[in-house]
């Protein structure tokens, strides 16, 4: 009984749409359920000995490696949650529009629809994990959230905001000691003071004309000119706020969590 009720409050809500896809009314197939709630259950397991009260986990929402990306979205999981138990909290797109909402989820929702049953979890120390506490707490993490959604957004120019960018901020504004962090602009401001680096995708122009002319959640005008003309794109990723949050952290830790039997 007490496995049923944890596979349950793994789930605890409806199935959202993911990050940067649309809505999709279908129910999931009996083996993304089960993939799942395996996963999830295994990230909890890992948080749980890790002794951690908040940390980032991260998912393979999709195959980007051909653009060197591996896991594609991530949220703060936040153990004292006011819901009493693992919550993770998030960005997510509003089905394929130009807006976005944050939401609460729980740990199996969130690995539903996964290119690879793969989380990336880390750790931070316990002040940096204290501060965050406070932000997420705070109605500092609303404010910081942007509706205009761009999937991807220029880190550096607050007029649009991808998942992974607000939960950059957030970081920002929980271990920024140099200046209190109120504003979007001086999150960005901040993050490209203390030499926070983006990851660059590298993209074509018939593949840019095409994101902006029939996908409604990607934008480049928030680009610099030339950078965009060009070709490159510089947004908030993964792999680049990991790199960030381990530079400013050396406490940091990282810990991979897999499903090994899963099967595509």
């Amino acid at each position: 009984m007490k496995k049923i009720l944890a596979l349950i409050l793994l789930l605890c809500v409806p199935f959202a749409a993911a990050a940067g896809r649309g809505c999709d009314l279908r129910a999931p197939e009996p083996r993304a359920i089960e993939t799942a709630l395996s996963l999830g259950m295994r990230v909890q397991e890992a948080l749980e000995a890790s002794g951690a009260r908040v940390a980032l986990v991260a998912r393979v929402g999709q195959d980007l490696s051909h653009y060197g990306l591996v896991h594609t979205h991530a949220a703060f999981a936040w153990r004292d949650h006011p819901m009493g138990r693992w919550m993770l909290v998030h960005l997510l797109n509003d089905c394929g529009t130009d807006r976005s909402s944050l939401h609460d989820e729980g740990l199996g929702a969130f690995f539903i629809d996964i290119h690879r049953p793969e989380a990336q979890i880390v750790v931070p120390s316990e002040r940096v994990q204290g501060r965050l506490v406070q932000v997420l707490e705070s109605d500092l993490a609303e404010k910081l959230h942007e509706y205009r959604y761009n999937m991807v957004s220029f880190p550096f120019n607050p007029k649009y905001q991808n998942s992974n960018q607000w939960l950059l901020e957030v970081f920002a504004a929980a271990t920024a000691t140099d200046v209190a962090i109120t504003s979007r602009q001086q999150a960005v401001d901040w993050l490209k003071a203390t030499g926070y680096r983006p990851s660059t995708i590298e993209l074509g122009t018939i593949t840019r004309l095409g994101g902006r002319m029939f996908k409604a959640n990607i934008a480049f005008d928030d680009h610099p000119f030339g950078r965009r003309m060009a070709g490159h794109i510089d947004t908030a990723t993964v792999i680049s706020i990991v790199s960030f949050i381990r530079a400013r952290d050396e406490g940091a830790r990282v810990i991979t969590v897999t499903v090994s039997d899963w099967a595509q």
